[in-house]
C-alpha cells in the first residue's frame, strides 16, 4: 500500500520543517559538508536543487548537525549548527557551536538572507580538562526573552551528563560561553536531545536518555537504553515525569536521537531504536 513519491539525493544530518505553507529540508549534504536547505511546494514530491548560492547552497565547507528545532523569534528563524572545519577531524574536537538566522519573509534558498554568527571552538580547558567537545545544539529563548544554544555535551567524567548553555546576542551576528556558569547538570546531555517550548504549560519539554544508577560507572554517552520525558520552567531545574521506553541491557539496546513535535495535547515522537532482533539485536 506504499507508494515512492521522491527521492532526495545528497542530503545527510536534516531536519523537516513548515514555513509559510512550504516544506523545507535544512541541513548537510553529506557527512561534515556543506550547509544546505531544500524546498517543496507539493508537499515533497518534488524539491528545490541546492546549486548555487541563489538556490540553497546556504555555507560552503564543513559542518555538522541534527534533525534540530527551527524556531521563530524577532522576525528571524533561527536554527543551531556546528562548524566542523578545524585542524583536527577527532569527533567532538573538530566541532564549533554557531547559531544562523534569517527575516521570516525572506527567501531561504537564498545564501545572503541569513546571518551567521562566530563559531565556539572546542577548548581543553573545560570541565578540569574533561570536556569532550559540543554539538547537536538547540535555539531556545529563555523566559527572560534572550535567545541560547543549548548543546549536547562530551566528557570523560563516567556517568555525568551534562549540558553547555551558549549565549546568542540579539542581532544573531556573535555567540559567548562562560565556561564557570555554562555548564548545567542534564539528564541525557550526552546524547542528542530537542528542546520545545509548550506556551500552555509555560515549560521546556525534551525526551533523553536517562542513566540508570546500574550504568553509572559507564560513559553517558553510549547508555541509551532508557528514554524518559522531562520537563523545566527555566531550563535550568528539570523534572523527569516518566519512563517512555526502557530495557535491561545497555549493550544491544537504545531508544536514542529522538525527534518530536507537538500534536495538539499530543507529542509525537521517532527514535532510532536498536532492539531484539533475530541476527542478536545491533549496537546501541
Amino acid at each position: 500500500s506504499w507508494e515512492k513519491i521522491s527521492e532526495i539525493k545528497g542530503q545527510f544530518w536534516s531536519n523537516l520543517f513548515v514555513h509559510q505553507n512550504a516544506l523545507y529540508i535544512m541541513g548537510t549534504w553529506k557527512h561534515h559538508g556543506n550547509f544546505i536547505i531544500r524546498r517543496s511546494l507539493d508537499g515533497g514530491k518534488s524539491w528545490s536543487e541546492p546549486v548555487d548560492s541563489q538556490n540553497g547552497l546556504l555555507l560552503e565547507g564543513e559542518y555538522h548537525t541534527a534533525p534540530m528545532p527551527v524556531i521563530v523569534h524577532a522576525g528571524r528563524l533561527w536554527r543551531a549548527i556546528e562548524n566542523a572545519r578545524s585542524h583536527t577531524t577527532a569527533w567532538g574536537k573538530r566541532y564549533s557551536a554557531m547559531v544562523i538566522s534569517a527575516p521570516v519573509s525572506a527567501d531561504l534558498l537564498d545564501a545572503s538572507s541569513w546571518t551567521a554568527t562566530n563559531s565556539l571552538p572546542y577548548d581543553s580547558t573545560y570541565l578540569d580538562g574533561k570536556f569532550g567537545g559540543w554539538l547537536e545544539g538547540n535555539v531556545v529563548l529563555t523566559p527572560e526573552g534572550k535567545l541560547v544554544d543549548m548543546l549536547r555535551v562530551a566528557t570523560s567524567e563516567k556517568g555525568r551528563d551534562l549540558a553547555a548553555i551558549v549565549e546568542v546576542n540579539d542581532q544573531g551576528t556573535k555567540v559567548t560561553f562562560d565556561p564557570s556558569t555554562g555548564f548545567l547538570d542534564f539528564t541525557g546531555g550526552a546524547k542528542k536531545f530537542s528542546v520545545r517550548y509548550d506556551p500552555k504549560s509555560k515549560r521546556y519539554w525534551t525526551l533523553a536518555n536517562l542513566v540508570k544508577d546500574e550504568f553509572a560507572h559507564l560513559s553517558a554517552s553510549s547508555v541509551r537504553n532508557t528514554l524518559v520525558l522531562k520537563s523545566s520552567a527555566d531550563l535550568k531545574t528539570w523534572t523527569t515525569h516518566q519512563i517512555l521506553l526502557s530495557h535491561p541491557d545497555v549493550a544491544r539496546h537504545g531508544f536514542q536521537y529522538v525527534d518530536w513535535q507537538f500534536d495538539g495535547r499530543h507529542i509525537l515522537f521517532l527514535s532510532r531504536t536498536a532492539y531484539d532482533d533475530e541476527f542478536g539485536g545491533a549496537r546501541n
